[in-house]
């Protein structure tokens, strides 16, 4: 599966997340010949978003790769819950979605790429390279050529490579050295929070719900993973050295105020190795392209962790993409209206969907994490139990989004 690097091909990615995984296995179903350049060895990294929602589910069944993929160890999640003071309220029901999946399917994410990789691999222009990361860019004439990187063992020789490309693809997350390397202007949203990812086991009597849980200036995520809970704990932004210098009882204990179910097993957090800071950013490029050139994903739109949206994001992004750039990556004739139409198709829904994010983080989170004094839910969260169909909105924002794209390119 894996491959050296060649010397030409037709797209370039840099990235085997969500975004460039899914788009390099529609292009290379469509006959576009492709190269994805990971710079790890594996996929297997601990906390990344393990959310697969219904709108990237429905893209597997039109792929016709759905029951493979959820052959797959997975759970699944019809409703999300919140508990905000005392009250548990339902905050999103899936049940009502025009959708094949009418849930969220939580699955390891080293899981959902493996399973694109492989499926990739059947057709003979996928390529995926690992240990091989994009350094910087080649230039000719005003217009990106192609990638130079660097390999960093396994199979190959290690060493720098060059390859030249009809187009370069910038899904290298957050922190795009594509997109660096290009020069495309970033525009800085701010995030007044950041998230501590840590791993706590899990009980025969535990609650059995994905659940947020919000009081007493604390807020926790306890996502469900089968046999473990992964969580996580909303900071301040910059908060964690603060976090840190009152120790790793008074952290414990600050998770069992706010979820005391788990007092039994937060001695399993041996030492600040086993909790990881994810560093919250929430930006996007004003033009994701340049001649040659295509940012999409985290690379063109950071995403807070907020709803878990990011990864479907990132292959909505995919499937616009591979819709329009497919036919004329494989008959060459690709132009820059074709890179500015794919911006111009997903700015909206990145836009919306990062205005509500920041909305939640400033409106809401902050203010929670302002207080120590116990918290009381308000009128509008107990409406949702009362009226239970007000959960359907945020389950139609959060499980298909603003503007759910379906697989248009071509099976070649």
């Amino acid at each position: 599966m894996t491959e050296a690097p060649p010397s030409r091909t037709t797209c370039a990615i840099a990235g085997g997340g969500p975004a460039g995984m899914m788009l390099g296995f529609l292009l290379a179903r469509a006959g576009v010949e492709i190269v994805v350049f990971e710079k790890h060895r594996d996929f297997l990294r601990d906390f990344r978003g393990d959310t697969i929602h219904p709108s990237t589910l429905q893209v597997m069944h039109e792929l016709g790769l759905l029951d493979a993929f959820l052959a797959l160890p997975h759970q699944e999640v019809s409703e999300l819950h919140g508990i905000v003071g005392d009250t548990e309220i339902t905050l999103a029901d899936f049940r009502h979605l025009p959708t094949r999946c009418r849930f969220i399917a939580l699955m390891p994410q080293w899981d959902f790429l493996d399973f694109l990789a492989s499926q990739g691999a059947r057709f003979p222009g996928f390529h995926l390279a690992m240990q091989a990361e994009v350094t910087g860019l080649i230039e000719e004439g005003g217009r990106i050529a192609g990638v130079r990187g660097e390999v960093s063992g396994g199979a190959f020789p290690e060493g720098a490579f060059e390859v030249r490309a009809d187009l370069v693809i910038g899904a290298d997350g957050r922190h795009s050295t594509v997109r660096e390397r290009a020069g495309l202007k970033v525009i800085n949203l701010g995030a007044p929070i950041d998230v501590l990812w840590m791993r706590l086991s899990k009980r025969q009597d535990d609650p059995q719900d994905t659940a947020g849980r919000i009081n007493r200036g604390r807020m926790l995520v306890a996502i469900d993973r089968g046999d473990y809970w992964q969580c996580a704990f909303v900071i301040h932004k910059d908060g964690f050295a603060a976090v840190r210098a009152r120790g790793l009882d008074a952290f414990r204990a600050d998770i069992v105020t706010i979820a005391p179910f788990l007092r039994d097993r937060v001695d399993e957090l041996r030492d600040w190795d086993d909790v990881k800071l994810l560093t919250v950013t929430v930006d996007r490029l004003e033009r994701w392209w340049r001649p040659g050139l295509l940012c999409i994903g985290d690379s063109a739109h950071a995403m807070s962790p907020i709803g878990g949206v990011g990864i479907n994001l990132a292959v909505q992004d995919a499937v616009a993409s591979a819709n329009i750039l497919a036919a004329p990556l494989r008959n060459g004739t690709l132009a820059d209206t074709h890179l500015a139409a794919v911006q111009q198709r997903r700015i909206l829904p990145a836009r919306l969907t990062q205005a509500m994010q920041v909305a939640i983080q400033q409106r809401v989170i902050d203010r929670v994490l302002r207080s120590d004094a116990p918290l009381t839910a308000p009128w509008p969260v107990r409406l949702f139990n009362k009226v239970p169909q007000l959960a359907r909105i945020p389950a139609r924002l959060i499980g298909m989004g603003f503007r759910p794209e379906h697989v248009r390119s071509p099976a070649a």
